[in-house]
């Protein structure tokens, strides 16, 4: 854990990650694990949920990992989950809302309604119950740090057919400030995580739905930027350990990083898609 809780709390305690079956949320569970941290996983999901478990247990420690079935857009079954993870590993150490949803890449005006819902409910609302739950928990056992994630439109990007992903993105932004301010007289860290451009199960099926233009247009942004997943998350897992700010974000795709990469012909040369289920998109 970070120095803080290591000098305050050094016997127990865990990190939750919401919307952790696969994705984002997966990677981090296995960066967390690496470093011999114990771990609650979390999906919507129970039979993707107890494969991914079964999974980590081949790999890591049974003792480390425990799994919750969790819908986040569902206030108690949020609070189950804490309670959850404070029962089998006795604290709350870290907490991060990565649970998220995305439309298909098309036009605003050709969503389906049911998606507009899906994704504001999942981002918004699921960051928002994600944070009072741990929040609360939290300010009672008086420690702990609560991260949520950024995405495209945090800090106004704009992409066609990225508009409601994107809107819910900036808001999960102001309210990560908001919360900031809120407890800044309270021992409570509040974060945010910016993974950058991450080929996951939910953006590839976002472009694979939605408008091949759209991608046209973006692809030679995202086949510039995006990284090697395992590369990005532990890079994150680690930041947020070392973390002694009450108020931070974690950036993978700094200023730096990216100018760095301007300069080296080999990010302008290598196909990193190349065997993945966007690389027909590539042809297009």
């Amino acid at each position: 854990m970070s120095a803080y809780f290591l000098k305050h709390h050094p016997k127990s305690g865990c990190i939750v990650i919401t919307g952790s079956s696969k994705g984002i949320g997966l990677g981090l569970a296995q960066a967390f694990l690496e470093q011999q941290q114990a771990v609650v996983i979390s999906g919507r999901n129970r039979t993707d949920l107890q494969r991914t478990l079964q999974q980590l247990r081949h790999r890591f420690p049974a003792a480390l990992i425990h799994a919750v079935t969790c819908d986040v857009t569902q206030i108690h079954e949020v609070q189950m989950l804490w309670d959850e993870a404070i029962q089998h590993f006795g604290a709350v150490q870290i907490w991060i809302n990565n649970a998220g949803s995305c439309t298909a890449t098309l036009d605003f005006k050709d969503l389906a309604a049911a998606d507009i819902q899906t994704v504001v409910q999942t981002n918004i609302i699921g960051s928002m119950f994600g944070s009072q739950v741990a929040l609360n928990g939290m300010l009672a056992q008086g420690y702990g740090q609560i991260f949520n994630m950024e995405g495209w439109g945090t800090r106004g990007e704009w992409s066609a057919g990225m508009t409601a992903y994107a809107t819910t993105k900036r808001a999960v932004g102001y309210f990560s400030q908001a919360l900031f301010k809120e407890t800044k007289q309270t021992h409570i860290q509040v974060g945010t995580l910016s993974p950058g451009m991450v080929a996951t199960d939910l953006l590839v099926s976002s472009w694979q739905n939605g408008d091949v233009q759209h991608w046209n247009k973006i692809k030679r942004l995202f086949l510039f930027i995006i990284d090697p997943p395992e590369v990005v998350y532990r890079y994150l897992a680690q930041r947020i350990l070392e973390n002694k700010r009450r108020h931070t974000r974690i950036v993978w795709m700094t200023p730096l990083r990216l100018l760095l990469r301007f300069l080296q012909p080999y990010y302008w040369r290598r196909n990193p898609i190349k065997d993945t289920a966007l690389a027909h998109l590539n042809s297009k």
